[in-house]
């Protein structure tokens, strides 16, 4: 796809604040502390990063999913941990508002996570249900005009730095599956809620991910989002755009990794000669840029199918599939390009294979894509 000027021109906006801002020291202590960094962050949020696809009219830039995938990808080609900076509030933070929101809810909400002053997470996986979502546990019990929570979410990124959490509970338990589940807005400082430990991650260090319980949790009438019962729909349109920011990361990753492969393939001789011009070497380069063009394609043509609302799932999914898997592959031949080299923490192609095993994991796993997508293409 040949991007317009206008596209271009963001392209090059957000490759030069991520070349110049992410530093090599940064990127480093992320990985090795775990810790959120509250000033890239913030200085991200100036940028207006933080609500690039939130509604103007709440405080975002309103701008549409081509430019979202973009930031997503050139911000992951540098730090694939500071993409899901930018992300969380465009995606499944401030998402499931701008899907279901009340006006009331959108006023009070989105502008301050669009600022990046304030910060909403999305709590919908448990220890008991992951890919299956409908064997949710967490309950909310309707008592006069509030409910009352009780459960435990588990992998809730951000969790640990979030004011608000959106939590998904069972409303009707004599309803089966992925019915009778709502969606509730959770002050994280509201007695009864508490996080578990920081989860100690293989990859994606520096944006902390912890286990979330509600104790016997009061809230309003006001926290529930959309229709009572129905939480389980809009969590699904809701992961429909995130998988799209998720498969623009993967094809960052995967780009990075074919950036670090040729650098180095051309830097580092054997038997004379730089080891690019050996066809082992320039052959799997030859693979990773081949299957990284197509993953991009997939990416922006669900970008644009989301851009023009036609019915977008299947490609969203298909985006997603490939390139996380495109991104696994990258990073594997990566290290192997850069042999020994590569498994020693000072190279960064070490720190991309961690980051890369995510993408085929979170916001829906390769094989529930598979599920989805060959679900729509089979359905009568």
């Amino acid at each position: 796809m040949i991007l317009d000027a206008k596209h271009t021109l963001q392209q090059k906006l957000f490759r030069e604040f991520a070349e110049t801002e992410f530093t090599k020291e940064l990127q480093e202590k992320l990985d090795l502390e775990g810790e959120f960094d509250w000033d890239i962050f913030h200085k991200m949020a100036k940028y207006g990063f933080t609500g690039i696809k939130i509604p103007k009219e709440y405080g975002g830039s309103g701008s549409d999913y081509l430019t979202y995938c973009l930031m997503i990808e050139e911000l992951a080609r540098v730090d694939c941990v500071l993409s899901v900076y930018a992300n969380t509030s465009n995606s499944l933070g401030g998402g499931p508002l701008v899907i279901a929101g009340s006006e009331e809810q959108k006023a009070k909400y989105l502008p301050p996570i669009a600022k990046g002053e304030k910060i909403m997470v999305f709590a919908l996986t448990e220890p008991g249900a992951g890919s299956d979502a409908g064997g949710t546990t967490t309950t909310a019990v309707q008592d006069g005009d509030d409910f009352i929570l009780n459960g435990r979410k588990t992998f809730i990124s951000g969790a640990p730095v979030a004011d608000w959490c959106l939590v998904f509970a069972k409303t009707d338990p004599t309803a089966k599956g992925s019915r009778g589940i709502s969606m509730f807005i959770v002050d994280m400082k509201l007695p009864g809620v508490s996080c578990g430990a920081h989860e100690n991650k293989m990859g994606i260090n520096g944006y902390p991910t912890s286990d979330v319980i509600l104790e016997d949790v009061r809230v309003s009438k006001d926290c529930l989002v959309g229709p009572l019962h129905k939480g389980f729909s809009i969590a699904m349109k809701t992961l429909d755009g995130g998988r799209l920011g998720m498969a623009a990361q993967a094809v960052g990753v995967a780009q990075a990794c074919l950036d670090e492969s040729i650098k180095y393939a051309k830097e580092r001789k054997q038997f004379g000669k730089p080891i690019a011009d050996f066809q082992g070497i320039s052959f799997m380069i030859t693979d990773m840029a081949t299957e990284i063009a197509a993953a991009r394609e997939l990416v922006y043509n669900a970008a644009n199918l989301k851009d023009a609302n036609m019915d977008a799932t299947t490609a969203c999914s298909m985006a997603k599939y490939f390139a996380a898997e495109v991104a696994n592959r990258c990073a594997y031949k990566a290290v192997q390009i850069h042999g020994g080299y590569g498994y020693i923490k000072e190279y960064k192609v070490e720190r991309l294979y961690r980051d890369a095993r995510i993408t085929s994991i979170y916001e829906g796993t390769s094989q529930i894509q598979q599920v989805v997508i060959s679900g729509n293409l089979l359905k009568k």
